[in-house]
């Protein structure tokens, strides 16, 4: 189990008691007379994340009053999850039931997330968790967000293609599960010819991460998650404010693998390959330059239209090595377009399929897990938008219109066998902490994803 959950049952727990205007006479008629008191005299009034400590008879914390929404559709599921910036180290449970005590106890786990490799510490806090079917899906949930943001906040310098083939070997080790990496050179020689055009001009070699587990015979689902650990932008550099974040570049690789680690831990009935386009976008002699024309492992010949669209080229030469497979589902995660930050905003992920009924599966999970998703369309007009004078096609369109869904579109050529298909243009990032989602790096689309896969594989 992660650290944050106890086993039901434990002693010394403090209560955590949620209130609202509707049922804040019943739990005040449960406290202690002087616990009433102490709450009145400090002021505490019970709205929605307003929070009061209670005091015992020995001055010990004794419990907590938490303010949550007062009607059965709460807009923020993981309200609770404020509770971990707030609470003094320490073991607790709640006293009485939240609106959804499922998503309350994640929320809360993952609130409690800091990043800690560089020496800042972290509030022990743990959670008995209410009586839920299955408190271990809740531990590995966690366990796997906590790993994808671990990666997304580590910087390039600690962080490059070489490291995040080391954290896929990790992860693999945990789960018996096998990996290989083709690095270098060797991109060449085995025919991924857009990765190493993206990857070739840094001092860090670029590579393919390939991970396989689960039984050969079960139904294949394939994940592939962009794994740019930083990017300059290339010779069309970008303005310094758009390149301060580019640590986070790898965030669908880093959602690919969090994903992969709770299919693994669940032991899903599937045969899961995750592959990972590791590279470091940079600049020097050896860089790609804007109308390079290369042709890529589908055999499509691109042209370079902007060196900072390196995401879906080296997305591409990896979609094309999973279609050969022909896969049940394949999955392809990226930070790929400002375009879906501005149409949804950071904490609205973007995603594409051609599969209505897929397509809603995942909203409903995305709904349940609170992980929110939203669906553009595959807006097939707009193809002719890619077209080069010289090549098949451009990595890029002219005019700036509907980016999204024109890298969508530019990834869905390299996509024709598999029997599915969903693409996530994700943010990766959390840029003002919200309940459960402290600033910095997040892991987004792959809870859904996981409940979607559960339900399917089982």
């Amino acid at each position: 189990m992660h650290p944050v959950f106890l086993a039901p049952g434990s002693a010394a727990t403090v209560p955590i008691w949620f209130v609202n205007a509707s049922n804040w006479r019943e739990v005040r008629a449960r406290l202690d007379r002087g616990a009433c008191a102490f709450a009145e005299a400090s002021g505490f009034e019970p709205a929605a994340g307003r929070h009061a400590f209670l005091p015992g008879a020995d001055g010990a914390l004794a419990g907590v009053l938490f303010g949550e929404e007062d009607d059965g559709k709460p807009r923020d599921p993981f309200l609770a999850g404020k509770l971990a910036g707030v609470l003094p180290r320490g073991a607790y449970r709640f006293a009485n039931p939240p609106h959804d005590a499922r998503l309350a106890a994640l929320g809360f786990g993952l609130g409690a997330y800091r990043f800690t490799r560089y020496g800042k510490s972290r509030t022990e806090l743990r959670l008995e968790p209410p009586a839920l079917n299955d408190i271990d899906d809740l531990s590995r949930i966690v366990e796997a967000v906590y790993l994808a943001r671990d990666l997304i906040n580590t910087p390039a310098n600690d962080l490059g293609p070489d490291e995040l083939a080391g954290a896929a070997r990790k992860l693999a080790a945990l789960h018996g599960a096998e990996v290989r990496v083709i690095a270098g050179g060797d991109l060449l020689e085995q025919n991924f010819p857009l990765i190493h055009a993206v990857g070739c001009a840094a001092e860090r070699a670029p590579c393919l991460i390939d991970l396989a587990w689960g039984d050969a015979g079960a139904r294949k689902v394939t994940l592939v998650g962009k794994g740019v650990c930083f990017d300059s932008g290339g010779l069309d550099i970008k303005a310094d404010n758009a390149m301060l974040l580019m640590k986070k570049d790898m965030g669908g690789a880093a959602s690919a693998l969090a994903l992969a680690h709770m299919i693994m831990d669940r032991k899903l009935d599937v045969r899961l390959r995750v592959l990972i386009p590791a590279v470091e976008n940079a600049i020097s002699g050896a860089a790609f330059r804007p109308l390079d024309v290369y042709c890529s492992r589908k055999g499509l010949r691109v042209e370079v239209g902007n060196t900072d669209a390196e995401g879906r080229l080296i997305l591409a030469d990896a979609l094309a090595l999973a279609d050969e497979e022909a896969p049940e589902v394949l999955i392809c995660m990226g930070t790929l377009t400002g375009a879906a930050r501005v149409a949804l905003g950071p904490d609205l992920p973007a995603f594409y399929t051609d599969d209505d009924a897929l397509a809603a599966d995942v909203a409903r999970h995305a709904r349940a897990e609170n992980d929110p998703l939203w669906r553009l369309p595959l807006w097939r007009p707009y193809d002719q938008m890619l077209d080069s004078k010289v090549a098949d096609m451009s990595n890029v369109a002219t005019g700036g219109f509907a980016g999204s869904i024109i890298c969508a579109l530019f990834l869905n050529r390299f996509v024709t066998a598999a029997r599915a298909w969903l693409h996530f243009d994700i943010y990766a990032w959390t840029p003002a902490a919200k309940s459960g989602r402290p600033e910095g790096g997040e892991c987004q689309a792959a809870r859904a994803l996981y409940a979607l896969l559960t339900e399917r594989y089982g």
